[in-house]
């Protein structure tokens, strides 16, 4: 008696759920990931070739500028509010660069200011990219350690 009951309510919610939720144009959503992507990363090689060409930079260096260059942008239009925005707009699109990367680390530290800089900025700074900083870490040590292996095998 309890199950048939229960299994209506499952499927009264999930009738209540798939009335509400609204239908999504993957299609769409694509494009737009897309060409926000694009668009990001064809203004970081600008920057590179600006760096390479005006500035007289080395291959390395202009890589560099263009990392410091972009994450400054992205932390700014992340204080501006602009960024989550283009989140909204762009999906993947906009989470993907290195703009995105700085994006996290920058949302949860201005979200959290006015606990203080300890338990507010400080405790949460990494609550976003942490995660994936400590997955990233442990699968490149993991490759590593397969690749000397392999080297030593083979």
């Amino acid at each position: 008696m309890q199950n048939k009951r229960e299994q209506k309510k499952y499927r009264q919610y999930d009738q209540l759920v798939k009335r509400l939720t609204p239908g999504s144009n993957y299609l769409q959503g694509y494009v737009r990931a897309f060409w926000v992507g694009g668009l990001i990363c064809v203004i970081g090689q600008l920057i590179s070739i600006a760096g390479e060409e005006w500035l007289g930079m080395t291959d390395a260096s202009a890589s560099m500028l263009t990392s410091v260059v972009l994450i400054f942008l992205g932390t700014t239009l992340t204080g501006l509010g602009v960024y989550d925005d283009i989140g909204r707009y762009a999906g993947a699109g906009s989470i993907v660069p290195i703009t995105g990367f700085a994006n996290s680390i920058a949302s949860p530290a201005i979200e959290f200011r006015r606990e203080g800089l300890v338990l507010g900025v400080g405790a949460k700074l990494f609550a976003i990219s942490g995660p994936v900083l400590v997955y990233g870490i442990v699968s490149s040590i993991a490759v590593g350690i397969i690749y000397w292996l392999a080297g030593r095998i083979f």
